[in-house]
């Protein structure tokens, strides 16, 4: 009920990770957000240290996320922040992980142009039509 939600500006760092699953599509990927400050002692602007969180979508948006978004492109992503921790492994050090369920998803525009396309819904998935096509 109180979820916290977040909204990061970065660029896809994986190539997107589409499943169909008995709960229906599911896609994830790697998200990566390099902050920029101006360095005063520098004169200049400098990227600060990067970090990665795992995006998750479900449903439409999978769908929608497979068909639209490829390695390197800047998004825009906006969900609920999980912080999941891992077991320690066998050292000893614990491991906590940064996961976004994303409810929307969409280009930078302020990093270049995107066309948007309507969606028209058919009973097939959209993976099974891409191979189709490559076949």
């Amino acid at each position: 009920m109180y979820d916290t939600q977040v909204t990061l500006v970065g660029y896809v760092a994986t190539q997107i990770d589409y499943k169909e699953t008995v709960n229906g599509p599911a896609a994830r990927f790697r998200f990566a957000v390099t902050p920029r400050y101006f360095d005063r002692r520098k004169d200049a602007w400098t990227d600060g240290a990067t970090s990665f969180y795992t995006v998750w979508a479900r449903r439409a948006l999978a769908v929608n996320l497979a068909g639209s978004v490829s390695v390197g492109e800047p998004l825009v992503v906006h969900g609920r922040l999980r912080v999941r921790e891992d077991p320690p492994d066998g050292e000893g050090n614990r491991w906590f992980c940064a996961e976004i369920d994303a409810t929307a998803v969409g280009h930078d525009l302020n990093r270049g142009t995107a066309a948007f396309r309507r969606v028209v819904r058919t009973d097939t998935p959209l993976m099974a039509t891409q191979k189709s096509a490559v076949a």
